[in-house]
């Protein structure tokens, strides 16, 4: 059976957390499916379609990664994709009390679906999207803190 995880997310914008999550999870997995996450009450800096297309840049070439969006919740998602895996990245112990809680919940409501989560490596631990935003919003130079394929606006 392939072996299928969903990084879900909402990328606004996608950082190097994210990517070296994504690549270092293709060992563990057959495919991973990055999920952004639609939200109509959610205000995002980014639209949809520049995430998508971002995400898309990073992982070109790579067979192994699928980008796709969805709406409701990311455990019916991963059911209709019929994946195993609810892939999640930590980066503080801050993290993990708020990501186990939702893991539980989803076993709860999906027991055979397991969440797997992946630290952070050090040197990018500190990087989140909500702290690019607020560098990329002051006019700061966010480059070094998304991956390298992509240009902000």
């Amino acid at each position: 059976m392939k072996k299928i995880a969903v990084f879900p997310g909402s990328f606004d914008p996608i950082t190097k957390g994210h990517e070296s999550i994504v690549k270092r999870a293709l060992l563990l997995f057959d495919e991973v499916i990055v999920a952004i996450g639609v939200n109509s009450e959610k205000k995002y800096f980014y639209s949809l379609e520049q995430r998508e297309e971002w995400i898309g840049k990073v992982f070109e070439g790579e067979d192994k990664v699928r980008v796709e969006k969805y709406e409701g919740l990311t455990i019916d998602f991963c059911k209709a994709q019929g994946a195993q895996f609810v892939l999640r990245g930590l980066r503080s112990s801050a993290d993990f009390e708020f990501e186990r809680s939702i893991g539980q919940m989803n076993k709860a409501l999906a027991p055979n679906i397991e969440t797997v989560f992946l630290l952070s490596t050090p040197e990018l631990a500190a990087i989140n999207s909500t702290i690019v935003r607020d560098i990329i919003k002051n006019g700061g130079d966010a480059s070094q803190f998304v991956p390298d394929s992509i240009t902000l606006n």
